[in-house]
């Protein structure tokens, strides 16, 4: 991850690929307000210092938000005729990292124009309440191959494509990269041990609902200069599309688990039809109980292997995601959940058997709310994919109230990045593993219409209770009929396995839950899970 370090190309074409969907997207416009809130993107700031802090910047989009929206300028120049290949070939410089002057422990670098990162934002500085535009130029990348010969020097750019900060998070001797925000609302960050996986974004709207998904962008960042001694770095963006417009801080803490603190302050220009908050992307393509249909040497590909929602009540649900036949959603009705999040509990290197993209190193990324979200829906939305190259997994927010045009929607919660895997003082039993295979019996003819499922559950009181334990598994199935059940303690591992057969007609949708459960309370996460039948 070496962060100063890091070229740009390190990130991957899928990732770039995810970040750059907001591309097409509209960027406001605005005035009566200070030039720095208010400029538009088209070119470089004048290097002038203005007074900035939050409430500053909430009023600037406040206002942007009574006023029409206005399409991005694309500007020209030397990096509108970079294509993939040309776009890897360029690395910012390491000896010019902002801040690299300083013995504190941040360092910031750019992305560059070019690809599908055509549209720049600016990025801005603050030190003691005033904000200075940070500008770059040629000087600060360095470019290779074929497209060395067409850049010309010393020319100074019309914004970047996003940016990235760097410290010791693994060592404190090496300028790790903890965190890039690039492409649309898109960001990643990296816990302790972590490569990049799966990645946030600011603001979901419209998000597979049959009509085209509009991608809010951020187009401007303000920097907060962190002292020598600091351990956190403050980040504000102002968020533009064609709906709505918003605020937003970033408290940023690496670590063990890198943390965010996000407040979000949205203003709507008019009804959307859907909105989704502290939305998640991510990549699931097999693992144990879908493995058949791909043709590969490694047991799992995927960023993510489940959503987990903990409860106001205390209750966990793990939902194990799927590569479906055709899109398919889920939806959680909870009233203020403590978090939700997709999560790669998964952290043997022996499971996934690669060597190059180190699955077992993915972040889990869980939202925990700061704030009463009140009532509303955590939807899931899995679409079918054939290649790692694909992030075909959304995870997100659906507040019940409605957003109202016209007036500030304030949301506070904290994104936990890292190696997360289960709560290991929890009486909870967690759900290790879900497996599927033909249903019946070994040796003998399955059913067509018929599928078995595995569950795992590992940890917590019951890992302690005898094989004869007076226990039941509760299980629930719609859609579908239970024709197998059972379950017993697997000898040597102190797990407890539930297996069930399951029917359902081709094309049926079939929801099903279970847990464990005895004296007089449960003793498991709540299992739940969606087959949809081939």
């Amino acid at each position: 991850m070496n962060g100063a370090n890091c070229a740009s190309p390190a990130i991957g074409r899928r990732a770039v690929l995810a970040g750059a969907v907001g591309s097409v997207m509209l960027q406001c416009g605005m005035g009566g307000v200070s030039s720095a809130l208010a400029q538009t993107v088209a070119a470089p700031a004048a290097s002038v210092a203005e007074p900035f802090d939050f409430d500053r910047l909430t009023a600037a989009m406040q206002d942007m938000a009574t006023r029409p929206a206005v399409a991005p300028v694309k500007p020209d120049g030397f990096h509108t005729s970079f294509d993939y290949d040309d776009y890897r070939a360029i690395n910012f410089d390491p000896a010019r990292a902002r801040w690299s002057e300083d013995a504190g422990r941040f360092r910031l670098a750019a992305f560059h124009l070019g690809w599908l990162f055509a549209e720049p934002v600016q990025l801005f500085e603050i030190i003691d309440g005033l904000a200075q535009p940070l500008t770059f130029s040629t000087d600060d990348f360095l470019y290779y191959d074929r497209i060395r010969d067409l850049v010309p020097q010393h020319a100074e750019l019309a914004g970047v494509a996003g940016f990235r900060l760097s410290g010791p998070l693994n060592r404190p001797d090496v300028q790790d990269e903890v965190v890039a925000f690039l492409g649309a609302s898109y960001f990643r960050a990296v816990g302790r041990g972590n490569t990049y996986g799966l990645s946030a974004r600011g603001l979901a709207i419209d998000t597979a609902l049959g009509r085209p998904e509009e991608f809010p962008r951020f187009t401007r960042f303000w920097l907060q200069r962190p002292t020598p001694s600091d351990a956190t770095v403050t980040v504000y963006a102002a968020l533009e599309s064609h709906s709505c417009t918003g605020a937003y801080r970033f408290v940023i803490r690496p670590g063990l688990d890198t943390a965010m603190d996000v407040t979000a302050r949205l203003f709507f220009r008019h009804d959307v039809g859907q909105v989704g908050l502290a939305p998640l992307t991510s990549m699931f393509l097999y693992s144990e109980k879908n493995r058949a249909g791909f043709d590969d040497y490694r047991p799992n590909v995927h960023d993510s292997d489940g959503l987990m929602i903990r409860r106001r009540d205390g209750d966990v649900i793990w939902r194990p995601l799927n590569n479906p036949p055709r899109l398919s959603e889920s939806w959680f009705t909870e009233d203020s959940p403590r978090a939700f999040g997709l999560m790669q509990r998964d952290r043997a290197f022996a499971s996934y058997q690669d060597a190059s993209a180190h699955y077992e190193r993915r972040p889990s990324l869980l939202v925990e709310p700061l704030s009463d979200w009140g009532r509303g829906a955590i939807r899931l939305v899995e679409l079918p994919t054939d290649s790692e190259a694909n992030d075909n997994i959304v995870a997100f927010w659906v507040p019940s109230a409605p957003l109202v045009p016209g007036q500030q929607h304030e949301f506070a919660y904290r994104l936990h990045w890292g190696a997360q895997t289960s709560d290991a003082s929890s009486d909870l039993a967690y759900i290790r593993e879900t497996r599927s295979g033909a249903a019946g019996v070994a040796g003998a003819d399955s059913d067509p219409n018929a599928r078995k499922f595995v569950v795992d559950f590992a940890g917590g009181l019951l890992a302690a209770l005898p094989a004869d334990a007076a226990v039941q598994a509760m299980v629930t199935v719609s859609g579908g009929e239970i024709l197998f059940q059972a379950l017993k303690k697997v000898d040597g591992s102190g797990d407890w396995r539930l297996v069930i057969d399951v029917a359902a007609p081709n094309g049926a949708l079939v929801e099903m839950s279970a847990h464990i459960a005895g004296f007089d309370r449960k003793l498991t996460e709540l299992w739940l899970y969606q087959w949809v039948k081939r």
